[in-house]
């Protein structure tokens, strides 16, 4: 089969498309012929090395989480699939091959396509969804009337963010760039702050949940606008002692972890607020739940652009500018 595989660790120079095996099928997996892959922020850290202390890949690698198409064939324990089903899924993160002409999931990680999607709206669901989930069911579980600040939200897990929110009945306050205001407000977002000209911690207040998947930025300022015993889910990190544990890390980065996020966990404690740091897990149950709000209309799929299989390194460095408006795929399949 094709895939883009890659090579070593860096820039887009260390991954090529080649010929590659077949994921060999499991007796629970289900083999997927892929028609779009989503791109993710953690793709790029994939690649970059960035997450090497916590997730080493034997080299090389066919690289990618989120897949949408249609089934092949299946393992002799799989009971909900059968081949021709259109499915979507984010793959089994210790192994990932979202990014080629075929991959092989777990039936427990896969969903039925929610069949008023292309497979490319599709493809551009899984990891942000789950995410999302996770972070307001497993974690904050949330409660109809609470109050919500998600940062970025015109990116890829923005958009999705403020839909399955409201969806839930939270209040939802955002922010983004002036020219994206109405957009985002189209969205569902009750209050939308230009982030270019105020600070969003000066105007928020008494908020139960706060949603960071911003690079680069200070998550305890999050701390200053939750009420006592509200949350603040982190997504891109720092990563705290709690997720090292539960995720297997041998003490070493255990407490590299802890003093990573000491900061963090000290002034949550402090202002008597949760910090926690969320790292994915794919579930397709909750896919389902995801399907449901997005065949009844609560939920749409916001793709910026979509690649062909061939240009995924211009599609690398668009997603890498940081300046999408939603989810960035590739094709593989028209």
């Amino acid at each position: 089969m094709k895939a883009i595989v890659m090579k070593s660790y860096g820039t887009n120079d260390v991954l090529a498309i080649r010929d590659f095996p077949e994921p060999q099928l499991t007796d629970d997996g289900v083999m997927i012929e892929v028609y779009a892959a989503g791109l993710n922020p953690v793709d790029i850290k994939i690649r970059s090395g960035k997450m090497r202390p916590l997730l080493e890949y034997p080299l090389p690698l066919v690289p990618g989480n989120d897949i949408a198409g249609r089934v092949v064939r299946v393992g002799p324990r799989v009971t909900r699939f059968k081949a021709g089903d259109e499915v979507y899924a984010s793959v089994d993160k210790k192994r990932l091959g979202a990014f080629a002409e075929y991959a092989v999931v777990s039936e427990d990680f896969l969903a039925l396509k929610p069949k008023n999607l292309t497979f490319a709206e599709a493809a551009s669901l899984p990891l942000v969804a789950l995410t999302v989930c996770q972070a307001l069911h497993s974690v904050a579980r949330c409660k109809i009337g609470q109050r919500i600040f998600i940062k970025a939200g015109s990116g890829g897990v923005g958009t999705f963010a403020i839909q399955f929110a409201k969806a839930c009945g939270l209040e939802v306050a955002t922010t983004t760039s002036a020219g994206n205001l109405p957009w985002v407000a189209q969205l569902g977002a009750d209050r939308v702050i230009d982030y270019r000209t105020e600070r969003f911690e000066d105007l928020l207040r008494d908020f139960d949940i706060v949603l960071d998947s911003v690079d680069d930025d200070n998550p305890s300022r999050g701390i200053r606008i939750l009420k006592p015993g509200g949350h603040l889910i982190a997504l891109a990190g720092p990563p705290d002692a709690k997720f090292a544990q539960q995720f297997g890390l041998n003490p070493i980065l255990q407490f590299a972890c802890f003093v990573l996020s000491f900061r963090e966990t000290l002034l949550s404690r402090l202002a008597g607020i949760h910090y926690s740091f969320i790292f994915v897990k794919p579930s397709g149950a909750q896919l389902d739940t995801v399907t449901q709000f997005i065949e009844q209309g609560k939920i749409k799929a916001v793709v910026d652009r979509v690649f062909p299989f061939q240009q995924y390194g211009n599609a690398f460095d668009y997603l890498a500018t940081g300046r999408t408006k939603g989810k960035v795929v590739l094709s593989l399949k028209e």
